[in-house]
């Protein structure tokens, strides 16, 4: 059957990843091995390999039947999803089982392909470079807290120290202590006092790794009325959840607002992830707490990429292909980050590294809802924008993103469509480059009809009496009109500048 859809970028054949965990395993097809994979298909089970290994030195008997069972699945997946790779990993509870090396033959052979278990160094390492692959030069402690073990490592940008692993993880750590919340926290303090690596980490950024975690902070963004559900780059004040932490570490979560989010088989683990978190907190002392949606799958596919790909900006490269996937001409929102970034010049309008990325992505995003009903475009682009599975970007950064698109499409003022904590989270400095920046697309818009060729001929100048000029070229004179002069009135406003739209032959707006 000949494949019609186009909602798909054409370059691209699926890669899969199957990660076995001590607790669950995952398959994850992505579109393709690229600086910012788009998850293609996404299944797991919560196996518990390493369910009891601390009593037995073993695989759990019954997990190991199920888990290879459900290897032939996910293989058809892999092969039904068109993969042209199928990767394996294989963590702590794999590696350390005397019945592991027996399981990992057998699964091989389900799987047809080699199998790689990961050492604790190496599972450090691909817990780093997914942190790379998904924020701008990372500076902290990258902590990944799995069903067996716990891995800890120093991360400079792409610079990676040595890793640690520690005998922490959630199922690991439920074993030892008997089930004993504390005689766990006991055993989780003795086991980190001897992690020499937390103390670098004073003041520092501490990088969340993992499920029990991810829950954790979907916990906390229920219980502090969090407006963005999405778990990248999420943000934990240190200070502000050290209650929230501790009620949890106690076992008080049945009646926690978000507990029915969480699966039963994952519940119980959420009172070790956070005695975990709270020593790891008491030990480094970090500046704040930021959980990653990016691992080791990820920072293994990433460790397969060609450097120059590797030092691609994620979140400039996911954005170009949703514009290529949505927007009407890729080539036009690469026009409007050159003809932005001339604008913000001439207006003196400064920008530190990362907002002057986030205008460039805006740009590139600016166009993704123009299918939609005009009066459901802002919405919908804002929506799309705020939710999608894009890396390189904080939270803050990412609502800039959103409200520059809803501004773009419903006017510069009106803030109805987006939620008053949106608003709040982008910051007051973000929400004012947000509204300017979507000025000057409403201006860029009505004189380009969406399209390629115009944006780089217009140039601005400067007059006698403080007065901008946009000035369109001769040839294409026919393009100024009573709209673009309007807008460009709104941009005066916004900014405090004299701007006049003026044709090379001289005519002016009259303003």
């Amino acid at each position: 059957m000949i494949e019609r859809s186009q909602g798909r970028l054409r370059d691209r054949r699926p890669v899969s990843v199957i990660d076995i965990g001590s607790n669950s395993i995952r398959l994850v097809v992505y579109e393709g091995l690229v600086r910012s994979p788009t998850t293609f298909f996404n299944e797991k089970m919560l196996a518990g390999l390493g369910r009891g290994i601390v009593s037995t030195g073993m695989l759990d008997p019954e997990a190991v039947t199920r888990s290879l069972e459900e290897f032939r699945r996910f293989r058809a997946l892999s092969e039904q999803a068109g993969a042209r790779e199928l990767y394996v990993v294989a963590t702590a509870a794999a590696r350390e089982a005397a019945n592991g090396p027996d399981f990992i033959q057998r699964a091989e052979a389900i799987l047809g392909t080699e199998i790689k278990v990961l050492s604790g160094r190496e599972e450090a390492f691909f817990s780093a470079t997914g942190i790379i692959a998904g924020f701008r030069d990372p500076d902290g402690i990258v902590g990944d807290l799995g069903g067996g073990s716990l891995e800890l490592v120093d991360i400079l940008g792409r610079g990676i120290g040595d890793g640690i692993t520690l005998p922490l993880g959630g199922l690991r750590l439920q074993d030892m202590s008997k089930g004993s919340l504390l005689q766990a926290k006991k055993i989780a303090r003795q086991e980190l006092a001897a992690a020499k690596l937390l103390q670098g980490g004073e003041g520092r950024v501490f990088y969340a790794v993992g499920g029990t975690w991810r829950n954790l902070a979907r916990l906390h963004m229920h219980a502090t009325g969090y407006p963005l559900a999405i778990m990248h780059n999420y943000e934990m004040d240190v200070a502000q959840s050290m209650d929230f932490l501790a009620m949890v570490a106690a076992g008080n979560i049945d009646r926690m607002a978000g507990i029915e989010a969480v699966s039963k088989s994952r519940r119980a683990l959420l009172a070790y992830g956070a005695i975990v978190l709270r020593e790891i907190v008491d030990r480094m002392k970090p500046s704040k707490i930021v959980l990653s949606a990016t691992g080791v799958r990820e920072g293994y596919l990433y460790s397969l990429l060609p450097v120059r790909e590797q030092r691609e900006d994620p979140l400039i490269s996911a954005a170009e292909e949703l514009a290529v996937l949505r927007a009407r001409s890729v080539e036009h929102s690469h026009e409007l980050v050159d003809w932005t970034a001339e604008s913000f010049r001439v207006f003196e309008i400064d920008e530190t590294q990362d907002e002057a990325r986030y205008r460039e992505a805006a740009c590139l995003l600016a166009d993704i809802g123009w299918r939609a009903h005009p009066e459901y475009r802002g919405t919908q682009s804002l929506n799309i924008i705020a939710n999608a599975s894009f890396t390189g970007v904080d939270h803050p950064g990412r609502a800039y993103l959103a409200l520059s698109s809803l501004f773009r499409h419903e006017g510069i003022f009106n803030d109805s469509a987006a939620s008053t904590d949106l608003l709040r989270l982008a910051t007051p400095r973000y929400l004012e480059r947000a509204r300017i920046l979507a000025a000057l697309l409403r201006v860029g818009y009505l004189l380009s009809a969406s399209m390629s060729g115009v944006i780089p001929r217009l140039r601005w100048e400067k007059r006698e009496n403080g007065t901008l000029a946009l000035v369109i070229p001769a040839d294409e004179a026919a393009l100024y009109g009573e709209r673009p002069v309007g807008r460009l009135a709104q941009l005066a406003k916004l900014t405090g500048k004299k701007l006049v739209l003026q044709v090379d032959s001289g005519k002016v707006s009259g303003k």
